[in-house]
């Protein structure tokens, strides 16, 4: 396989910039002050594991735990996040969306299926499916 060219480095970089602009600007039309990118994926990740403690979300991520520490700290500050103890062991914590919390990652996943929606919508069925095959290989190639 042949390295690729320079012109499709440039013209995939310009298409990605494009792309992260958009939904950039998508998330900046909701009406509160948009979430740091690990804020959200710490919102999605407790919505799908209610009750899972911080250790969970920080090894799902892949991040360090102090860093995940943080962005529950900003979380919990803005009323989209409850740390409740657990009665069997006092010392683990439990994480669980708030209302305002449960809301938000609603809102996003809704966001996030219509810039989807917009994306798959302007290929054919059978290009959809070969782009998600493409983006498929591409993230979870191991090599």
């Amino acid at each position: 396989m042949s390295d690729p060219t320079e012109d499709q480095l440039v013209a995939l970089g310009t298409a990605f910039e494009t792309f992260a602009r958009r939904y950039k600007l998508a998330d900046a039309l909701r009406s509160e002050r948009p979430l740091a990118e690990l804020d959200k994926a710490v919102l999605q990740y407790i919505a799908d594991h209610a009750g899972c403690g911080p250790t969970d979300v920080a090894r799902f991520l892949g991040v360090p735990t102090t860093t995940l520490s943080s962005a529950t700290d900003r979380l919990v500050k803005r009323g989209f996040l409850k740390r409740e103890r657990i009665e069997a062991d006092r010392r683990a914590v439990a994480l669980t969306l708030s209302e305002a919390g449960a809301a938000y990652a609603q809102a996003q996943r809704e966001t996030y299926r219509r810039m989807y929606m917009l994306m798959l919508s302007r290929l054919s069925p059978d290009e959809r499916d070969r782009f998600i095959a493409m983006i498929t290989k591409i993230v979870y190639n191991d090599s």
